[in-house]
């Protein structure tokens, strides 16, 4: 390790713990970082540490990990409710934070945490590693070029599958509450939750001030609380952005956000970095961008100064989202006919689905406005 090494503890190891996991080894081959502790209920076997990081701290008491190892990090991968006291407890003790998104469960709950870190000095980044690719500021670039001509809107669509069990994961899995609690685990707001923060960053209308209205229409195929198949279209000042999702699609595919010009279009496919660039007067241009991992930018921050590229602020807009889908009332449960069980998946399909999420990316509508039988006769606005 160099004298720029970072210590730092990872809360929450399991799920998609293991991802971060994974990274922090990468970075910690690379000298960025290196893991000091591990905060979990249960503590992690040696079968269930990746190679190469050592022995590290584990406790199931956050604080005294932090306080033991000296930590100048925290990763926080944890239950969505626990978000927001975990970052508290690390900015208290003069600890950065990489918090997992969704930030938190409610928009109160994220201004205690986005203030709370604020007043205590300390950086936060939240994990959209969609909003570390290099695709986007190029793409904000093309559409301030005018390359599109005038932006009318930006469409998101994410057509996933998911399996019965993925709702037995966690106790909070496909919660909209639990044990008195917000939760609010819906397509939009976890899984497929880049593709609203995208879109919002695509259009520069990430804050929450950007949010003049939200109009939602929360359904759900699976036998849970929160939602499986929804769409919302967020107002701002420079126009919709539309998002329709689902975790029951008929053949599952990369979700992508479109920008609408009056002269073309933009389509990105976030999880890959690609974006195709389609306009009046060329052929069609395909670019692969590289990606800054987020985790690394925080590092960066606080050994250079480099710009955080998600701080909480960032997040407003999509935490707007959260709290209108929180508001928004129960998710509508689909009639028996619209959708069937593929039992070789052990999943839910709704029919028609796939071709749905692209046509409302493709015209910015909501699932009412494209004729489909199931879909609410008007959305919730807020």
């Amino acid at each position: 390790m160099n004298s720029s090494t970072i210590d730092l503890v990872l809360a929450g190891a399991r799920g998609h713990g293991r991802w971060h996991l994974e990274n922090i080894r990468r970075l910690q081959d690379k000298g960025v970082v290196r893991l000091a502790g591990i905060c979990e209920l249960t503590p992690l076997g040696a079968d269930e540490l990746p190679e190469g990081l050592g022995e590290p701290a584990q406790s199931a008491d956050f604080g005294a990990l932090l306080d033991a190892t000296g930590a100048r990090i925290a990763v926080i991968c944890t239950p969505i409710p626990t978000h927001t006291d975990l970052a508290l407890a690390a900015a208290e003790r003069g600890v950065h934070v990489l918090l997992e998104k969704p930030p938190a469960p409610s928009y109160a709950e994220f201004r205690r945490m986005a203030d709370g870190v604020a007043k205590a000095g300390v950086a936060c980044q939240i994990g959209f590693q969609s909003l570390g690719s290099h695709a986007v500021p190029a793409i904000r670039r093309l559409i301030a070029e005018g390359a599109v001509g005038d932006v009318v809107g930006v469409g998101g669509a994410g057509a996933w599958a998911r399996p019965e069990s993925y709702y037995r994961r966690a106790p909070w899995a496909g919660k909209r509450r639990l044990n008195g609690v917000d939760v609010v685990d819906g397509v939009l707001t976890n899984p497929l939750a880049h593709a609203v923060a995208t879109g919002l960053a695509l259009l520069g209308t990430d804050r929450a001030e950007d949010v003049t209205g939200i109009e939602t229409e929360l359904l759900r195929a699976n036998d849970i609380e929160s939602d499986d198949t929804s769409c919302v279209r967020v107002s701002t000042p420079r126009g919709p952005v539309t998002v329709a999702a689902t975790l029951c699609a008929e053949e599952p595919g990369d979700p992508y956000v479109v920008v609408h010009g009056t002269t073309g279009r933009i389509t990105h496919w976030y999880k890959q970095d690609r974006v195709l660039v389609q306009r009046a007067g060329h052929g069609p241009e395909e670019t692969e961008y590289g990606s800054t991992d987020l985790l690394e930018n925080l590092a960066d921050h606080l050994t250079t100064g480099a710009d955080l590229l998600v701080e909480p602020d960032a997040t407003g807009a999509f935490m707007k989202v959260v709290e209108a889908i929180r508001l928004a009332g129960d998710p509508a449960a689909l009639p028996a006919d619209a959708w069937h069980y593929l039992p070789e998946a052990e999943r839910r399909v709704v029919t028609g689905i796939d071709a749905l999420v692209t046509a409302s990316a493709d015209t910015l509508s909501l699932y009412s406005e494209l004729g489909v039988p199931w879909a609410p006769p008007n959305g919730v606005r807020t």
